[in-house]
């Protein structure tokens, strides 16, 4: 078996490859985030992940299968309950998260709203599921009359707190959410509490990019510990330390957008940075997934998939990278949520094999086995290790 001294894993948030054979029993029958987004375009431009071998793990308009991919490729199934951010990052580094996270579809307990309220002096607006754009839209007036901070959630494990930049400032907003990650314990151990501030006047909301996340700590050993336990670095840019609630991060880098995360990105493999460098590239979610835009959606891909190249020039001998995801979020759906689908897997290193069909893993860990292995690093996560097939 090879071995390397630095993985890259660029997790293209929501970038599902079609439904998983419990996806009806999450209300997400039919869903396929890649397939959709290319039909609605009338075909994608993906030649670089194309070369790589995106188009033999799943049938996406405009980009055919390749008869020697410069990567390996596969899809994974995620074994973990749920369908998120956190349970899908986690799996990817080790956990598997057998028991969802609550979630509130009427809103959250009299005993959690009161509690919160007492101890912000603060009482609130909302408490119900919602858009986040659409409830600023609908609350944002009587927020900025009121000084009251508005809480929602979505189908998702959350506790999102929006609040105006100009009535409560930024860090009073995320005094409030490390309060409410406090008393979000079990049984409602909700599994992120997230800061969502806005700006703009009334019909003219806007989020702004100072969003937080405050998520519960990883329940067990990722691979990032285990770097860090062994001396190793790891670089986590975008909302990866929030992910992981700063545990395994050495040094973060709060990029914003798909943009920033790739120049941070880049920037940590010419520097020669990391024996992990982690990237979460949100926009695909958050602008364009949540937001039902296919043709954003569509965009985006394409511009990462013009920075292909760039990420592989300067990758050095010894590296290897990984470009997966980590649910899916079909902008073509009803749903505005995330949806329970396969996610694709795209292994490339300049001295590992090329063209490997790794096939459909049963879960997400199986990329914390293969890096463990791959970085010779002892482990005992669940999965399957595909690093001999390298």
């Amino acid at each position: 078996m090879k071995f390397v001294n630095r993985a890259i894993v660029i997790v293209l948030d929501s970038v599902g490859v079609g439904e998983l054979p419990d996806a009806a029993d999450y209300g997400d029958s039919g869903s396929n985030t890649l397939a959709h987004v290319a039909e609605v375009v009338g075909g994608l431009y993906l030649p670089n992940l194309a070369e790589m071998g995106i188009g033999n793990i799943a049938s996406i308009h405009g980009v055919g299968p390749v008869a020697l991919a410069s990567a390996c490729y596969g899809k994974m199934a995620e074994r973990s309950a749920g369908k998120d951010t956190t349970t899908g990052h986690w799996e990817l580094m080790g956990i598997i998260t057998e028991k969802p996270f609550p979630t509130y579809p009427h809103g959250f307990p009299p005993e959690i709203i009161s509690e919160f309220e007492k101890r912000t002096g603060r009482k609130v607006l909302g408490n119900k599921v919602a858009s986040g754009t659409e409830i600023i839209q609908e609350l944002g007036e009587e927020h900025i009359r009121s000084g009251r901070p508005i809480v929602y959630t979505s189908a998702d494990s959350v506790f999102q707190i929006a609040c105006h930049e100009d009535v409560i400032p930024v860090e009073e907003l995320y005094k409030m959410c490390r309060i409410a990650r406090s008393i979000l314990t079990a049984p409602h151990n909700v599994q992120r509490v997230i800061a969502r501030p806005f700006t703009g006047t009334p019909g003219k909301f806007v989020r702004t990019e100072r969003r937080r996340d405050f998520a519960l700590e990883p329940q067990g050993e990722t691979l990032m510990d285990l770097i860090v336990s062994r001396g190793g670095e790891v670089i986590g840019i975008g909302k990866i330390e929030d992910i992981f609630a700063g545990r395994g991060v050495t040094k973060a880098v709060h990029a914003s957008g798909n943009s920033e995360c790739i120049k941070a990105t880049l920037s940590s493999i010419l520097k020669g940075e990391g024996t992990l460098v982690f990237t979460n590239l949100v926009d695909f979610d958050m602008l364009y997934g949540h937001r039902n835009d296919p043709v954003g959606y569509a965009r985006a891909m394409e511009n990462f998939d013009a920075a292909v190249p760039h990420l592989m020039e300067f990758l050095r001998d010894e590296d290897v990278m990984v470009i997966t995801a980590d649910h899916g979020c079909d902008p073509t759906t009803s749903s505005t949520d995330h949806s329970r689908e396969y996610v694709p897997l795209l292994v490339y290193g300049r001295s590992l094999a090329h063209g490997i069909n790794l096939g459909i893993r049963e879960t997400f860990s199986d990329v914390a086995c293969t890096l463990a292995d791959l970085l010779d690093i002892p482990h005992q996560f669940p999965g399957v290790s595909f690093a001999d097939r390298l």
